[in-house]
C-alpha cells in the first residue's frame, strides 16, 4: 500500500494525500476526513524514516508557501507538485507565515537540507534583494516579479497585477461606481498588493474619479478573519463607499460577512469584487466576480523553467500569464436610493 493506493481509493490527488499525512493546513475538512478514513481502513503507516531521508536528501525540490490561509497558493501547490511528480521530481512542502521572511528561511533550508531548487508561493521582494545573494541554486518567485532584481538564478512567473486591478477598478465604474474603496494586502511598494494599489489609482486618475487612499484603503492580512474586521474599519470610516475592491477573493468573502453583519446588502447596498479566482468564489454566495489568475499556467510556466535549469545554467527567465475578469453576482450597479 503506498500514497498512490490511497489517493486513488479516496479520489484525490497525490498532493493532497501529502499534505493531510503532513497535517497542511490547506485541506477541506470532508477530504481531510476521507482520506485519514481510508488510510484507517487500509492501515497505512507512512515511513517516518524514509520521509526523514528524503527531506535530508540533496535530491529534491522545495516549494516555500507564504501564508498559510492564501486558497490561490493552496491551487498552485496542488498543481506544482503534480507537474514535478510527472516529471520524477521530489517536492517537500514548506509553509510560513505571512510575516515571515522567506528568504532567511530559504537560506537556513539550503545549508541544512540542500534542495537542488526552490520554487517560492509569494513573496516580499525587498527580502529578496537584500538576502537572495546567499542562495545559488535555481528559484521560481510565482506571483511577483523579479526581473528588477538582477539575480541569475532567480527567475519569476506573475500576473499583471496593475493591469488587472486597473481593469478591474474600469469594469467597476463602467456599473455606476463612483465611490470605490480597497481592502486587504501590504501597500509596502515590494508586496504584491502595491502593485493592484497602483492599478486602482491609475484606473481612478483617468477616470477622473475620487480616491483618497488615506479614506478608502484598508490594508489587512489574506484570511477571511482579517478581511472582516478591515471591512468593518473601512465601511465606518468611509460610509459613501458603494463598492469594495478587495486584492483576493478571501478577503472579499470576510468583507461580504461583515457587510451583511452591519445591515448592508451585497451587492444592493454595497457590492464587492475579489482577486484571484479561486475555486471556492463560483460556489460563494453571491457568487464573487473576481479577477482570475491563470494558476494552471503560473505553476507550468513555473515548474518548467526551474525544471531547465536545473539541467544547466540558464539566463532568468521573466514572464507574465494573462488573467480573466470574471462577472458574478456580487456586483451591482449602485442603488439610486
Amino acid at each position: 500500500m503506498t500514497i498512490k493506493d490511497i489517493a486513488r481509493l479516496s479520489g484525490v490527488g497525490v498532493a493532497t494525500v501529502s499534505r493531510v499525512l503532513n497535517n497542511h493546513p490547506d485541506v477541506s475538512e470532508d477530504t481531510r476526513r476521507r482520506v485519514l478514513a481510508v488510510v484507517e481502513e487500509q492501515g497505512f503507516q507512512p515511513n517516518t524514516n524514509a520521509r526523514h531521508l528524503k527531506q535530508q536528501s540533496s535530491a529534491s525540490i522545495a516549494i516555500i508557501v507564504k501564508g498559510t490561509m492564501n486558497m490561490l497558493f493552496a491551487d498552485l501547490v496542488e498543481r506544482c507538485q503534480q507537474l514535478l511528480l510527472d516529471a520524477g521530481r521530489d517536492a517537500n512542502l514548506y509553509y510560513l507565515d505571512e510575516d515571515a521572511n522567506e528568504v532567511a528561511y530559504a537560506v537556513q533550508l539550503c545549508r541544512e537540507r540542500k534542495p537542488l531548487g526552490i520554487l517560492f508561493l509569494g513573496g516580499d521582494r525587498k527580502l529578496f534583494r537584500s538576502g537572495f545573494q546567499d542562495i545559488h541554486v535555481p528559484c521560481v518567485l510565482l506571483t511577483n516579479i523579479a526581473g528588477d532584481l538582477g539575480f541569475d538564478n532567480l527567475s519569476s512567473i506573475t500576473t499583471d497585477d496593475r493591469e488587472a486591478a486597473r481593469q478591474a477598478v474600469r469594469f467597476l465604474a463602467a456599473q455606476g461606481h463612483r465611490h470605490i474603496g480597497m481592502l486587504g494586502g501590504n501597500w509596502s511598494c515590494f508586496q504584491i498588493g502595491h502593485s493592484r494599489f497602483l492599478g486602482c489609482v491609475q484606473a481612478c486618475r483617468e477616470l477622473g474619479l475620487p480616491f483618497d487612499p488615506k479614506r478608502q484603503c484598508e490594508p489587512c492580512r489574506y484570511s477571511l478573519h482579517d478581511g472582516y474586521a478591515a471591512a468593518r474599519r473601512l465601511l465606518e470610516r468611509c460610509p459613501e463607499l458603494t463598492v469594495v475592491f478587495a486584492v483576493s477573493d478571501v478577503t472579499a468573502m470576510g468583507a461580504i460577512r461583515a457587510l451583511q453583519d452591519m445591515g448592508r446588502r451585497v451587492p444592493e447596498d454595497v457590492s464587492v469584487m475579489g482577486y484571484d479566482g479561486i475555486a471556492l468564489a463560483d460556489y460563494f454566495v453571491p457568487r464573487l466576480t473576481t479577477v482570475r489568475q491563470d494558476t494552471q499556467q503560473l505553476a507550468q510556466q513555473g515548474v518548467d523553467v526551474l525544471l531547465r535549469g536545473l539541467q544547466r545554467p540558464r539566463p532568468p527567465v521573466h514572464g507574465v500569464v494573462p488573467f480573466q475578469l470574471i462577472p458574478g453576482e456580487s456586483v451591482a450597479p449602485p442603488s439610486t436610493h
